[in-house]
């Protein structure tokens, strides 16, 4: 907002409202103090303390163009695990169990009936629909699966699913801005986009083997697979169908691209004031791991 009123035109300040949707209260109360110190803020600016993948809190559709910015956001949405015996077994849901007179967490494997888990789960397969094996390789696959059969857990990102929903049901024209980790080093949870896991105690961080061991003490760190995002984007704008073959014949309702933070910075920011005299820039140099998400409506939003 200091931006925005120093070096947008003043008709762009005068007419914005910004607006900061946080669930955690602590964290709600910092903010409007936070912006509160500058006064003429103070009527631009509120924090709606709610949950975001909730469509009630959004109120009426709006249909005015609007920018929504998602900042580390994705990465500690809830995800879904789902388990597989071999390379050719259908996928199952994970459940965690607790049993009254035992401490230690377990894994059910149920059949996969959530809605929200099948279609995240056809998103992230619409790719591979693309591109379907041979009769040959179907065979291969079979026969290597019982020779060497090797377990399958893939980590799917339903709460990002359920928030762009939401978010593209109750703000139809909105212009999307994600930032985000890509991968993260030493993640030693198996599964494919699986989580870093970890604690910290007495200023040393240790890294966490199953997540059934972190018990409300750990974060949770997911990596963002970029273009599943995008995909996601697709499917809730209503231009990426699943089960009519590819895609609408209407026509993108969405432009994207990604870069990775070094790019982005280097075309939007100012890295010639953040260059130390070695010639180091953490602008540039840090962050190597994270990405940005650029998306906004074209004209076949309707």
């Amino acid at each position: 907002m200091d931006y925005i009123k120093l070096n947008a035109p003043e008709r762009v300040y005068n007419s914005m409202t910004y607006i900061s949707v946080e669930i955690s209260p602590s964290l709600a109360k910092i903010q409007r103090e936070t912006v509160g110190v500058v006064l003429s803020h103070s009527s631009k600016f509120k924090v709606e303390c709610r949950d975001a993948t909730d469509r009630s809190g959004w109120g009426d559709r709006q249909e005015q163009p609007c920018w929504v910015i998602m900042l580390e956001v994705l990465d500690n949405l809830p995800h879904d695990l789902i388990y597989a015996e071999n390379q050719i077994s259908p996928w199952m849901e994970v459940w965690v169990d607790k049993q009254n007179d035992r401490e230690t967490l377990s894994e059910l494997y149920k059949p996969l009936e959530d809605p929200l888990i099948k279609n995240c789960l056809e998103i992230v397969n619409l790719s591979k629909k693309q591109a379907s094996p041979s009769g040959v390789r179907l065979m291969t696959d079979t026969l290597w699966s019982k020779v060497f059969p090797r377990p399958r857990r893939c980590w799917l990102p339903t709460g990002c699913l359920k928030l762009l929903e939401v978010v593209h049901e109750a703000l139809p024209k909105m212009s999307l801005i994600v930032s985000d980790f890509n991968y993260l080093p030493d993640v030693r949870i198996p599964g494919e986009r699986a989580p870093l896991v970890s604690t910290k105690k007495d200023g040393r961080s240790s890294d966490y083997d199953s997540y059934l061991e972190a018990k409300g003490d750990a974060d949770i760190f997911f990596p963002t697979d970029f273009g599943l995002l995008e995909r996601i984007d697709h499917f809730c704008s209503g231009w990426l169908k699943l089960h009519e073959g590819a895609s609408s014949k209407q026509g993108r309702k969405r432009r994207t691209i990604m870069l990775d933070t070094s790019s982005f910075m280097e075309e939007f920011g100012l890295p010639s004031r953040t260059r130390t005299k070695d010639g180091y820039n953490p602008l540039l140099d840090d962050f190597k791991n994270t990405k940005f998400y650029l998306s906004v409506p074209t004209h076949n939003i309707k």
